[in-house]
């Protein structure tokens, strides 16, 4: 690689995934491993890489600008930029400018490189990310961003250099060379975006809005993945620069969950920041397998909306004992689409119940594309609902802590169907506060962390509101609100 010309060198030599990684022209490039295994320094070296063969502008001078994102302004500064760093010294490539947002200015022989460091622990920051114009974008750690804002930041790269700086002779699909989206991360747990976009979606469309394989898909338009080996394996990366027996050492100790995912970089389900309902929850005492529907009691249904639409359908007896038996997870749908996928799964799961539906009260208020509010989308269907008492999150989280603390002739009057996957991981943990900075302190966040995991936790509060935990919570009687009541003859069609 081209270097200042005072002697500096950068002694970087690719692993095998690392030369893949770096051979790609795909649109979004991701790559997974254990700790240790060498994916923040290769992204570096892609950055650097990219703005020593960017094509020259008009006036000779190949122009970048990278974002690197992490998801806590803690983490941003002890580990990425620590990295960068660690590669790109200031008595080298010149001094990093440390008042926000943070960047680092690199300029040598024809190279003009820009990279900005944000981290996305603020509203204003994602504003920032979501403003600002780019060659790229490194989502450091991409398991704790959500897909919404790898989305938007797809958005905002192949904007810098302009095209009026693109010269005469230079076709304008090679101006700039190449632009895009890098990732990295520890192995997340298979119900994560990362997951469903490496290992499940095996067709994409095409300009013309068809679907086809990935393989027939244009290469600059690609979503590509990558896997490292084991860090215990013959063909385990980077060894060469770690400790020896690095891996066998921080195995020692651990539980097999941790080894599964740190060690050998496999999907896997691990609990940080701290749980919502640490102090509540009992998987063993609350999980229940194939508990069956009453047909004799009300199904509550709550339900959360956005872009990832859920439900959670439950019943509660005259006790006060819950038994929520089902969720409806959806990922990338409209609310239009969600009220029939809805419909047809209450008639499918409990057709002959009497039905009352909550929702989140915002969906009173925000409307579609179809100028309709969620609830007027839900009418539309057939399906009659009324928003959630309320969305303040104090009174939410204690409608589900009551009845979790609960005790009903010596039996939990909270039990959770096993089949409730994504429910479940929320309770140990997946539903979490997570460590934000606060005046540069480390401390866990007022709310919840908004992840895959909230939307079906939010649609379960709005229905144990709605089923009378929220009088409950308010020291009044524990009927269920005043609501419309889907009898057992209702018609949706």
């Amino acid at each position: 690689m081209a270097t200042p010309s005072n002697g500096y060198s950068l002694d970087y030599n690719a692993s095998k995934i690392g030369k893949l990684f770096h051979a790609s022209k795909a649109f979004v490039r991701g790559v997974m491993g254990p700790v240790g295994s060498g994916k923040s320094v290769m992204c570096c070296m892609e950055i650097f890489n990219k703005a020593i063969t960017a094509t020259p502008c008009k006036d000779g001078i190949r122009r970048s600008r990278w974002l690197i994102v992490r998801n806590t302004t803690p983490q941003l500064e002890t580990t990425t930029i620590k990295t960068w760093l660690a590669w790109f010294p200031e008595h080298v490539f010149g001094k990093m400018n440390l008042k926000p947002p943070i960047n680092h200015k690199i300029s040598f022989n024809d190279v003009e490189l820009e990279v900005i460091f944000l981290a996305l622990d603020r509203p204003e920051d994602v504003k920032k990310l979501l403003s600002l114009e780019c060659t790229g974008i490194w989502f450091n750690e991409a398991r704790e961003i959500l897909k919404e804002i790898i989305d938007a930041g797809t958005m905002r790269v192949g904007r810098y250099p302009s095209k009026k700086d693109k010269p005469d002779d230079v076709p304008a699909e090679q101006f700039p060379s190449w632009y895009g989206v890098i990732m990295d991360t520890n192995p997340p747990d298979d119900t994560h975006w990362w997951y469903k976009c490496a290992e499940e979606d095996e067709w994409t469309r095409n300009e013309f809005g068809v679907l086809v394989p990935k393989e027939q898909f244009p290469e600059n338009m690609r979503w590509e993945f990558w896997k490292q080996p084991s860090g215990l394996s013959p063909e385990a990366e980077n060894i060469e620069n770690l400790p020896r027996g690095y891996y066998e050492r921080i195995a020692s100790g651990k539980d097999k969950e941790w080894i599964n995912v740190y060690v050998h970089g496999h999907y896997g389900f691990i609990q940080d920041g701290q749980p919502v309902y640490v102090h509540e929850w009992n998987d063993n005492l609350h999980v229940k397998e194939n508990i069956p529907l009453n047909p004799y009691l009300p199904v509550y249904i709550g339900l959360d909306f956005g872009l990832t639409p859920c439900a959670v359908f439950g019943q509660r007896d005259k006790r006060l004992s819950w038994n929520v038996l089902k969720e409806l997870i959806t990922d990338d749908m409209s609310v239009r689409q969600f009220a029939k996928l809805l419909k047809a799964t209450i008639l499918e799961f409990c057709p002959k119940n009497d039905v009352y539906i909550f929702g989140d009260p915002s969906g009173a208020f925000r409307k579609d594309s179809d100028a309709d509010t969620s609830f007027q989308i839900l009418r539309s269907e057939g399906l009659i609902a009324r928003p959630a008492p309320t969305n303040n999150i104090v009174p939410r989280l204690e409608s589900v802590r009551e009845p979790l603390k609960r005790l009903v002739d010596g039996k939990p009057a909270f039990n959770l169907d096993k089949s409730c996957n994504v429910l479940r991981k929320g309770f140990n943990g997946g539903y979490k506060y997570k460590i934000v900075s606060y005046s540069g302190e480390a401390r866990l966040a007022m709310e919840p962390d908004k992840n895959q995991y909230s939307h079906p936790h939010d649609a379960l509060q709005y229905m144990m509101m709605g089923g009378g935990e929220y009088k409950v919570v308010r020291g009044q009687n524990s009927k269920p609100l005043r609501t419309y009541t889907m009898k057992n003859n209702w018609k949706v069609f």
